[in-house]
């Protein structure tokens, strides 16, 4: 397994449009190696989700791993919300925003349907941190990150400190 490395913010990458995933992608091992390697990641830096487009990697499918005890991993490939219902307003962070953790409000409830690693159609109903995790892991695929919901002023704000961090790592 190897770390990927996760595309920051501004970086223009991060607003392609993620395309869908052919069925017989699914069982080759390379794809697989990716989703290990995804989850490696993920784990690592620490994070509870990670989409594809976040490792250069344009296509429609994320990981996500919301347990405590990290040992829950959930593979979700074109995704697709069927419903949305309720409204809630949950502190977001990203591994591609480090460091910066805003409110934002999303969906209470969603149902998703999705093919899972084998490759099997699934549909599921998530609630809470899961359909949080999995509204924003969808967002990435779409191009958009949890920053597009703060004030233009917030993100320049945002936009600056990872500047001003990335200037002192260097």
């Amino acid at each position: 397994m190897a770390l990927l490395p996760i595309l920051e913010f501004p970086d223009p990458r991060l607003r392609t449009k993620a395309v869908p995933l052919a069925a017989e992608q699914i069982a080759q091992p390379a794809f697989q190696q990716l989703l290990d390697d995804m989850f490696e990641t993920m784990y690592e830096a620490p994070g509870i989700g990670l989409a594809a487009s976040q490792v250069d990697v344009h296509q429609r499918f994320v990981v996500i791993d919301v347990s405590e005890e990290k040992n829950t991993p959930l593979v979700f490939i074109n995704p697709e919300i069927l419903d949305r219902t309720g409204e809630q307003v949950y502190q977001e962070g990203c591994l591609s925003v480090p460091g910066i953790f805003a409110d934002v409000t999303r969906a209470d409830e969603i149902t998703v349907r999705f093919l899972d690693r084998q490759g099997e159609a699934r549909e599921i109903r998530a609630d809470g941190l899961l359909a949080v995790c999995i509204q924003h892991e969808m967002d990435h695929l779409d191009g958009k990150l949890f920053v597009d919901y703060l004030s233009p002023l917030k993100r320049e704000m945002v936009r600056k400190k990872l500047a001003k961090q990335r200037k002192h790592v260097a």
